[in-house]
């Protein structure tokens, strides 16, 4: 039996087998920190973690999806899946019928896509060393769901990295996995990284610490007119204005800003934190700046994933 070409095993009908138990398994966190793997549910999941796959077998690393398992009729929705899969640089697909992906899957309705995955996180050291321009921190964001959108707004925003601190929620729960649609597999992420002394690092690798607080002194609105009076003012008066020359808001070696002297088009390192509570009150006063996203409207609070994607988007396009 083949599958694009490539040989293939039996088809997979046993609902109870030893493999369909284990894989089964991954979405619970121990079974997840005692292999170091997880599962990528989804044909968008599974194509970015193949190409990922891919890139890291070019640079001579060790790829990123041990095994993959799919239906028939998912192989045949999904073309560009299937393409990759008949690669000889990727594993060879286990066709499965749909009740043994059900049993493997932690999904109400699967969708015809199951990849075990190696862990992907980065250490904190390798992040900032790379010195990156914009990074999204998660303080003690325990929601799957809400990661996972923030991770995925982080990669729409072109940031150079997601860090979660130690209580912040596993980001490879099914449900995170499954939120990030794929940009999981996108950019680095560090996990588990030390509440304790975080600021002082990520100023030291160049970057503003700025506090997403409701109840911040800092305006969005202010910061956001304030960078596009500056490029007003650039292109009457030239390129030393864009530069930022002389107005750096966080130099290597940790010198700390002033919340007028935040500039969007510098390096930010942005925090969000809790659904209910919020920053604690050291996080923010650790923070370069408290920046409030301003609400127009009567709602009381934007839930943090929101906020977080207007924050990176801010950043993101004053520095381009």
């Amino acid at each position: 039996m083949t599958v694009n070409g490539r040989p293939q095993a039996p088809l997979m009908t046993n609902t109870h087998a030893d493999r369909v138990k284990e894989v089964a398994r991954l979405a619970g966190r121990p079974s997840r920190l005692r292999r170091r793997e997880f599962l990528a549910e989804g044909p968008q999941a599974v194509r970015e973690a193949l190409r990922l796959h891919q890139q890291r077998n070019d640079d001579g690393a060790s790829g990123v999806v041990i095994d993959v398992y799919a239906t028939a009729e998912a192989l045949d929705r999904h073309p560009d899946v299937a393409a990759l899969l008949a690669s000889d640089d990727t594993p060879t697909a286990r066709l499965v019928s749909p009740d043994v992906l059900a049993a493997m899957s932690s999904t109400v309705t699967p969708q015809g896509f199951i990849a075990v995955c190696r862990f992907v996180d980065s250490s904190l050291d390798d992040v900032l060393a790379a010195r990156p321009r914009l990074v999204a921190v998660l303080v003690e964001v325990r929601d799957p769901g809400n990661a996972g959108t923030i991770i995925r707004a982080a990669d729409s925003a072109g940031a150079d990295a997601v860090i979660l601190t130690g209580a912040s929620v596993d980001p490879y729960n099914p449900k995170t996995v499954r939120s990030t649609v794929g940009s999981l597999f996108h950019l680095p992420l560090v996990i588990g990284a030390e509440l304790d002394g975080l600021a002082d690092r990520l100023r030291a690798a160049g970057l503003a610490v700025l506090a997403a607080d409701g109840y911040g002194s800092t305006s969005l609105d202010d910061l956001q007119d304030a960078s596009a009076a500056r490029r007003g003012a650039t292109r009457t008066a030239g390129p030393d204005l864009a530069s930022g020359a002389g107005t750096s808001t966080a130099e290597p070696g940790g010198i700390r800003t002033k919340d007028s002297e935040v500039r969007l088009e510098q390096p930010a390192a942005w925090l969000f934190g809790n659904e209910a509570q919020g920053l604690a009150q050291e996080v923010s006063a650790a923070a370069d700046a408290r920046v409030a996203v301003p609400i127009y409207g009567r709602a009381e609070s934007l839930n943090v994933g929101t906020a977080a994607t207007v924050c990176l988007y801010a950043s993101a396009r004053a520095q381009r």
